[in-house]
């Protein structure tokens, strides 16, 4: 599989990335890792004339706490977000998510902010940052504003990014070290046929809110709203009524089917995924 040709060009600053995208417009695609923007090229899924390599870019990597509250450069690899001990302890669900993305080297490649851009629709780290009510920095041509987690993904790659907009910061503002991620991979792709993203925050032993995220159900990243206004006021030591309380997980979303998973087991896998988020979240708070 070979893509179509293209012109390769390098950016060193997010400001000439800007510039290169307004010369180049809809010809252009940026390149932020690679792993899953150059798959669908090579499937001739996308036939972009340009692309723009941002790894060059200095600022665009690492990870610190901030007054805003821990912020991932867009350029940190999925690795780095994985072993960082300042994740696992600040919201180890973005950990085990980012540990969970395809393969050795799709994660010491492939980075969190090309990922969250690219917004596919069975993707792991897309529904942790909706889970974790993340929020994205995003450069663009009139300067910098800050998009939260339930505007940025809009629908099957498609974000609120603008044509000349660059992701440049991923923003947790809230730690829930009681969170966890749970998925059922695709064993070939690794891809997630079904995850849950759950971040709970706990009070005197008791869930005080939930946020669970879905993935791999819908054209986007969802959060079960049903489940997490049920789940509020039970006890973080109630197993039967936690894992009772998560059926109906994707209720109201059009489920998608593929030869591997028909939408009606999707659905069901929903439920299991989510209460499996859901006891392990409560067994980190406990």
């Amino acid at each position: 599989m070979i893509p179509a040709s293209f012109d390769y060009l390098t950016a060193d600053s997010v400001e000439q990335a800007i510039g290169l995208l307004k010369q180049h417009g809809d010809e252009a695609k940026l390149l932020a890792g690679g792993h899953s923007l150059l798959p669908m090229m090579k499937l001739r899924l996308a036939r972009p004339n340009v692309l723009i390599d941002l790894r060059n870019v200095a600022g665009m990597r690492g990870i610190k706490t901030t007054a805003r509250g821990l912020e991932i450069g867009a350029l940190t690899t999925h690795a780095a977000v994985a072993q960082s001990t300042e994740v696992s302890a600040y919201a180890p669900l973005l950990a085990e998510a980012a540990a969970a993305v395809g393969d050795v080297q799709v994660r010491h490649c492939g980075t969190l902010g090309g990922s969250a851009a690219h917004a596919d629709a069975a993707a792991d780290e897309p529904a942790a940052l909706l889970a974790l009510e993340a929020q994205f920095e995003i450069a663009g041509a009139s300067g910098v504003r800050t998009v939260a987690a339930r505007d940025f993904f809009v629908d099957m790659f498609t974000t609120a990014l603008g044509p000349n907009d660059v992701l440049t910061a991923v923003i947790l503002p809230r730690a829930f070290p009681a969170s966890a991620y749970a998925k059922l991979p695709h064993p070939a792709s690794h891809y997630p046929v079904v995850g849950a993203a759950c971040a709970l925050a706990v009070s005197g032993g008791s869930i005080e809110g939930a946020r669970i995220a879905i993935t791999g159900v819908g054209s986007v990243p969802f959060r079960a709203t049903h489940v997490e206004g049920l789940l509020a006021g039970i006890p973080v030591h109630d197993r039967k009524k936690m894992e009772s309380l998560c059926a109906e997980a994707a209720r109201g979303v059009e489920a998608r089917s593929d030869a591997y998973a028909g939408a009606e087991y999707r659905v069901a896998m929903a439920d299991v995924m989510a209460a499996r988020a859901v006891l392990a979240a409560a067994e980190r708070a406990r």
